[in-house]
C-alpha cells in the first residue's frame, strides 16, 4: 500500500457535498471579490481565533507583508528596523520583512523542538530593535514566557506566523490573538486550506486592521481615490466560501492529526530518529509530523521503496538562500542541522490507523 505525504483530493472529498454546494451557491450570486462569503468568513475566524479583526488577503505572503507594511504606515516601525525572527522557517517569513525594508535578525532554533529559543534573544536586541516576529513552526505554539516577558520588558511588538498553526493554543487563547497581529495562510495543504491561495491578518487592533483592508485594495480609502500605496490581494469569495466549510470541521480535523500524532509518538522506537517535542503551555496541532534523523537522505529514499512518501522541511534555510547572500556566512547551528536532518511524515485528518502502523513498522526497521 502506498502512502501520500497528503492527498488533498481525499481532504476535500471528506466535505465535497458541503464544499459543493458552497460553491454553487457564490457562483450563483454573481458577485465573486469584496462581497459576502469573505465578510463571514472574516467574521467567524475572528471569533474562532478570538480576537476582534480579520481582514482577508490573497495568501499568507501578502498577509506578512500587509502587516509591516501597515505598522509602517501607522508609525509602529520604520524602514530600517530590526526585527527578531525564527530562523528555521519558511522563505516567506523573511520575504515579508525585508520587502519592507525592516532588517530580519535572524534566532536560533531550539534543538529540542525546532522553534526560536528564547535564550538568544538578550544577546541579539540593539538599539534598533523594534518586534518579535514568531513563528508556529509545524503546528506547534512558538510562544513562551519567556519570550512574552522578553517583548514586554524591552517594550517590542509581538508579531506571529501563524501560517501553520490554525487552532493551536498557548494556555486558553489561540496562536493568532497571542500578539499585535499575526498572519495566516490558507494554502491548500494547511490544516485550514482552500481550494487555491488565499491568506489572513488578525489583530485587536482597529486601526491596524482598517490600514491593512486599505492597502490589500489598491490603498482606496474609496472607490478610485488612492492614499495609501496599496496593492491588490484581496481573498474571493469562492475561497472564501469553502473556508467557511473547512472552519466549521477544523476542529475535528486536528483531533484526527493529532491521533495519528500520538500513535507515532507512541509506537516509533528507533534510536536513530528524534520525534517532536512539545512546549510549554501549548498545543500542537501538527501540521506537519517533524522526526529528524542524522541519515535523513537514505531514510527518506529507504522509505520511498516502501511506497511511503516523505517531505523536507526545510532544506535550505533562509539565511543560506542565494536572495539573502549577506546573510550567508551566518552561522545558526541548530536552524542548520534541522535543515540536514528534517523529514516530514505523513500526516492529515484523512490518514487511517493502518497507513500509520504502516509507517511506524518501516521505521522501526531502518537502520
Amino acid at each position: 500500500m502506498n502512502i501520500p505525504f497528503l492527498s488533498l483530493h481525499d481532504v476535500t472529498a471528506k466535505y465535497k457535498d458541503e464544499i459543493h454546494d458552497a460553491l454553487k451557491r457564490t457562483v450563483d450570486s454573481g458577485w465573486y471579490l469584496l462581497g459576502k462569503e469573505t465578510e463571514l468568513f472574516e467574521k467567524a475566524y475572528a471569533e474562532y481565533v478570538g480576537v476582534s479583526h480579520c481582514v482577508g488577503c490573497a495568501n499568507g505572503l501578502d498577509a506578512i507583508h500587509l502587516m509591516f507594511k501597515a505598522l509602517i504606515q501607522l508609525g509602529r516601525l520604520q524602514k530600517g528596523d530590526e526585527v527578531l525572527v525564527s530562523a528555521n522557517t519558511f522563505i516567506a517569513t523573511i520575504h515579508g520583512i525585508t520587502e519592507n525594508g525592516l532588517r530580519p535578525i535572524f534566532v536560533d532554533a531550539r534543538d529540542d523542538n525546532g522553534q526560536l529559543d528564547e535564550a538568544l534573544l538578550k544577546n541579539l536586541i540593539t538599539h534598533k530593535t523594534r518586534a518579535v516576529f514568531i513563528v508556529h513552526l509545524y503546528g506547534q505554539c512558538a510562544l513562551t514566557q519567556g519570550i512574552e516577558e522578553f517583548c514586554k520588558t524591552n517594550n517590542l511588538l509581538l508579531l506571529e506566523d501563524n501560517a501553520q498553526a490554525h487552532g493551536c493554543r498557548y494556555g486558553m487563547k489561540r496562536t493568532g490573538s497571542l500578539g499585535f497581529a499575526a498572519a495566516h495562510s490558507f494554502y491548500p495543504s494547511k490544516n485550514l486550506g482552500a481550494l487555491g491561495d488565499g491568506g489572513a491578518v488578525t489583530t485587536n487592533d482597529a486601526e491596524l486592521a482598517a490600514t491593512i483592508r486599505q492597502l490589500g485594495n489598491y490603498g482606496y480609502s474609496r472607490k478610485y481615490v488612492c492614499d495609501s500605496m496599496g496593492r491588490n490581494s484581496r481573498l474571493d469569495e469562492l475561497q472564501a466560501a469553502v473556508l467557511r466549510v473547512k472552519l466549521t470541521h477544523l476542529d475535528n480535523d486536528i483531533a484526527a492529526r493529532q491521533a495519528i500524532a500520538r500513535y507515532y509518538n507512541e509506537h516509533i522506537e528507533n534510536p536513530l530518529i528524534q520525534l517532536p517535542t512539545v512546549g510549554e503551555q501549548g498545543t500542537h496541532v501538527y501540521h506537519l509530523f517533524p522526526i529528524r534523523c542524522k541519515q535523513r537522505d537514505k531514510l527518506q529514499a529507504y522509505l520511498a521503496e516502501k511506497g511511503i512518501e516523505t517531505l523536507i522541511h526545510y532544506p535550505i534555510p533562509p539565511h543560506k538562500q542565494l536572495c539573502y547572500s549577506e546573510y550567508n556566512d551566518l552561522s545558526l547551528p541548530i536552524t542548520e542541522a534541522i535543515s540536514h536532518e528534517e523529514l516530514s511524515l505523513p500526516i492529515s485528518s484523512v490518514m487511517s490507523l493502518v497507513e500509520a502502523e504502516q509507517v511506524v513498522s518501516a521505521l522501526n526497521e531502518f537502520s
